[in-house]
């Protein structure tokens, strides 16, 4: 469920917001080494009003395990990227995609069923 990157596809609708094309490279890779570790199944991309969501699932079915959060207007406070776990936990936050998503680091978290 990504966002449309074909030629011609047209410019993303004003006033939503979406990954930039690093942050959500940076969220692939990050997706890719967890299903071969066997801890996420799925996937879904939100682009809203006021922040864009990665969704992480074990089961497609099942509310999702994590989602990942930008939200631009909190830049200047505790910073516009946030891991929140299940219901709505705030897990990490921060300034900078890559040291929120240390959260998910080998040894360091592990979900449990």
């Amino acid at each position: 469920m990504a966002f449309d990157t074909r030629p011609g596809s047209g410019p993303p609708l004003a006033g939503v917001i979406f990954f930039e094309r690093r942050e959500f490279d940076r969220l692939m890779r990050l997706y890719g080494r967890m299903v071969a570790a066997g801890e996420w199944r799925d996937y879904g991309v939100a682009g809203l009003a006021d922040s864009a969501v990665f969704s992480v699932f074990r089961h497609a079915s099942e509310e999702p395990l994590y989602r990942i959060e930008k939200r631009p207007a909190l830049a200047q406070r505790q910073g516009a990227w946030a891991v929140i776990g299940r219901g709505g936990l705030i897990l990490k936050r921060g300034h900078d995609l890559d040291q929120v998503l240390k959260l998910f680091d080998k040894g360091r978290f592990k979900v449990v069923d």
